[in-house]
């Protein structure tokens, strides 16, 4: 007989989550520990990652660093190897939006995002290597989980350029990254997000009864809609699921007859 019991559990298991002090890293979080699971935060804030991980208890860790360069990247691989022997689950969330007219676009507007958003999930996830695939088998593979953005598959109203750009990069890096470090048992997956209310969407958290009007479902995202499509990449349930981005997004990808929101 089939045992789902422990289908969805993550007791055990460590994470590494970036941006993980707040909004959609943050709900990930709190859901991988509610599955049993020992997760480091990081993010380039100090104080918020102390915070965040005080806030969210025993089993949460603060490892701060900024991964917007590949300096960065190496000295977080450094510093989580200094507290374990091996990486069950990472995931790719930190990262930056940038806006501006096409006539005035600026290269630091292009570099940021892109360094953030495209370049730290390569080479952070190079650096973790040997962390993810030292305890990771074809029974159970370790994780890897890039947030992307439902903004990598349609577009939105604003001059958001390099943003984009970066999410569509990532979906498609998800899938050649799979390609390869299935091989090494890590499967390498993404989550493309709608609408959830976060520093970078202030058009879902300040007004989210217009932004939900424009969605299929006829809401924003909550917290657990993020993570329950995290824990179910992160857990046993998602084990068969390589390459693949998911939409959790209430349906404006796939669902929507031409609305157009901020996502």
């Amino acid at each position: 007989m089939m045992d789902t019991s422990n289908l969805f559990s993550l007791a055990g298991k460590t994470a590494l989550i970036t941006g993980g002090s707040r909004g959609i890293g943050k709900m990930i979080a709190k859901g991988f520990l509610a599955q049993g699971a020992k997760v480091y935060v990081s993010s380039r804030k100090i104080d918020a990652c102390d915070t965040t991980a005080a806030e969210l208890g025993d089993n949460c860790f603060s490892l701060p660093q900024d991964v917007s360069s590949v300096e960065g990247c190496r000295k977080l691989a450094t510093a989580y190897a200094e507290h374990e022997p091996h990486l069950d689950i990472l995931v790719n969330n930190a990262g930056a939006a940038w806006g501006m007219p096409f006539e005035d676009f600026s290269e630091a507007g292009w570099d940021k995002v892109m360094d953030l958003n495209v370049k730290s999930p390569f080479f952070l996830l190079q650096a973790l290597h040997q962390s993810l695939k030292a305890n990771a088998s074809s029974g159970q593979p370790a994780k890897v989980i890039n947030i992307a953005s439902i903004d990598g598959f349609r577009l939105n109203p604003w001059e958001t350029y390099s943003y984009h750009a970066s999410k569509s990069s990532l979906i498609y890096l998800t899938k050649r990254l799979a390609a390869r470090l299935v091989n090494d048992h890590i499967n390498v997956t993404a989550i493309a997000p709608g609408a959830f209310p976060s520093e970078m969407n202030r058009a879902a958290r300040d007004h989210g009864d217009k932004i939900a009007s424009g969605i299929p479902s006829g809401r924003i995202g909550v917290d657990e809609d993020m993570a329950g499509a995290a824990i179910y990449l992160a857990s046993r349930a998602g084990d068969y699921v390589v390459g693949d981005t998911i939409c959790v997004d209430g349906g404006l990808v796939n669902a929507s007859l031409g609305t157009s929101i901020d996502a």
